[in-house]
């Protein structure tokens, strides 16, 4: 979870590092010359200081160096300076934020808070007057709203290191804003700071206790609607409360439009969407969190910058200093590791530098490069094995529990398109997929796509936060399946007709 503050080059000898200085942005900070509602301006990285053939050479490096990385976003005064696609992830489908919906909760919970539908400092239990609720102690009953959202609730949690374990607890319930507020106190709150997913999902049943709206209903009409957030998914629990803790998907160039919303006081072209006083409290630094890094309302906060945060690697950072943004997508990403890259590019804080138009032709083929995907475009014939097998439930054996499969069927309505079921111990999944290259999003927001190979083996790709791969080998009355995610052959056997 550590993020190491970006040290910027100003020239070959001379390295810029920032001193103590406000996350606010000035009174006297110029307002925008555009707002990105409809869309972000592009400039040459040299016209906002950055050097575009560094930028090229250092994207190309990340990448021979393995850096999983699905995209990557720099923007600064308001200009996209790049905006890099890793093939298979190409931009043209929504991207899993992870815990980056963190901030976002916390944000809609301060503009609640000033159109008035609720009180930071009121205690979190007087939201929930139907529920009976376990484990009520005098700590309990003094946990506010903005303990809450400034991760110092003091509930019974595995805290940074095992807040996954925490969050599968509250997943595993029937009702998981019941089971995220009927465990135990560890300590008074406000003492101390302690990851918590199930505490930021209380503050989705908060916002819907007192707005009459769901958090993704209160989120489309005061903030993803004003910023012309249009694309989205976000999952729900069991009850229909929108999961507060993580799981919105946007496209990339989206979601920084939050943090830019941010950098310009939570003022909007024009109209104030969240309260300044919010703003300015939610980058603040209240607490120390990992290593030296800190959090304030929803966002963690060092020096010089701050920061929105989801497993794997989702990062929306933000450097108010020099009005620049950092957006990247990932399946397994340190952000230390972008700091060659960034080190090496932005060479003038304060000027332009001369038009590169061969560094600019360096970046546009690198980042062509880097798109580049080797999955076929046109869908080849279903073969007739996989005819035959379409509409039959395939039934695994008792090995098959290690992917928690117990049965599968597909169906192939085209020669373009496919569907399959996938049965496990509690669940059932449905994922269509594309046999032509596309990708196709399931209820989830996980992308599917497939293609033929080596004559009767289907090929699936599933990406979500990394891609998983598997095979599926089609003969006569089974389906053998492997991945490169897991090891093993397992046998379905088709159920009778």
């Amino acid at each position: 979870m550590r993020t190491r503050s970006i040290v910027f080059v100003v020239s070959a000898a001379v390295v810029f590092a920032l001193a103590a200085c406000s996350l606010f942005p000035s009174a006297a900070a110029p307002a925008p010359d555009y707002w990105p509602t409809e869309g972000w301006r592009t400039a040459a990285p040299e016209e906002q200081g950055f050097d575009s053939a560094a930028l090229a050479e250092h994207l190309l490096k990340l990448h021979e160096d393995g850096v999983r990385l699905d995209s990557l976003l720099l923007i600064r005064n308001g200009y996209v300076l790049l905006d890099a696609y890793f093939a298979p992830y190409d931009g043209s489908f929504v991207h899993d934020m992870a815990s980056v919906t963190k901030s976002i909760t916390t944000t809609l919970i301060g503009i609640a808070a000033g159109q008035g539908k609720l009180d930071l400092d009121a205690t979190a239990l007087s939201y929930f007057p139907d529920r009976t609720i376990a484990n009520v102690d005098a700590r309990k009953e003094a946990m506010t709203v903005r303990h809450l959202a400034g991760m110092v609730n003091g509930f019974e949690s595995g805290c940074l290191d095992g807040d996954e374990d925490t969050l599968d607890a509250m997943r595993a319930s029937s009702d998981w804003i019941q089971a995220a507020l009927d465990r135990p106190m560890m300590r008074d709150p406000g003492l101390a700071f302690c990851y918590d997913s199930p505490g930021m999902h209380i503050l989705s049943g908060i916002l819907q206790e007192t707005t009459g709206m769901t958090e993704e209903q209160f989120a489309r009409e005061n903030l993803f609607g004003p910023l012309g957030i249009r694309d989205y998914l976000w999952e729900v629990d069991p009850q229909g409360y929108t999961d507060g803790w993580g799981d919105l998907h946007l496209f990339p160039r989206d979601a920084a439009k939050l943090t830019y919303l941010f950098l310009n006081g939570g003022a909007w072209d024009g109209v104030q969407i969240v309260p300044e006083d919010w703003v300015r409290d939610a980058v603040t630094a209240h607490v120390r969190a990992a290593g030296d890094d800190s959090y304030g309302l929803g966002w963690w906060v060092s020096d010089d910058s701050f920061w929105a945060l989801g497993r794997g690697g989702q990062h929306v950072k933000a450097y108010p200093e020099f009005d620049a943004i950092v957006m990247v997508t990932a399946a397994s990403l340190d952000y230390d590791q972008l700091d060659p890259l960034l080190r090496a590019s932005f060479v003038s804080p304060t000027e332009p530098l001369p038009a590169n138009p061969e560094g600019v032709a360096a970046l546009e083929a690198a980042v062509a490069e880097l798109a580049r995907d080797e999955w076929p475009d046109v869908a080849a014939p279903v073969p007739a094995a996989a005819q035959a097998a379409s509409g039959r439930t395939f039934v695994f054996g008792e090995d098959a529990a290690a992917i928690d499969l117990t049965e599968v069927t597909f169906e192939f309505p085209s020669a373009d398109e496919g569907v399959v079921e996938l049965v496990g111990s509690t669940t059932v999944m449905t994922w269509p997929f594309s046999l032509d290259g596309t990708f196709t999003l399931d209820a989830e927001g996980r992308a599917i796509r497939g293609r033929w190979t080596d004559g009767d083996t289907l090929v699936l790709q599933q990406f979500d936060i990394g891609t998983f791969t598997y095979y599926v080998r089609f003969e006569a009355d089974r389906v053998l399946v492997t991945s490169d995610n897991f090891p093993g052959e397992y046998e379905g056997i088709a159920s009778a007709r």
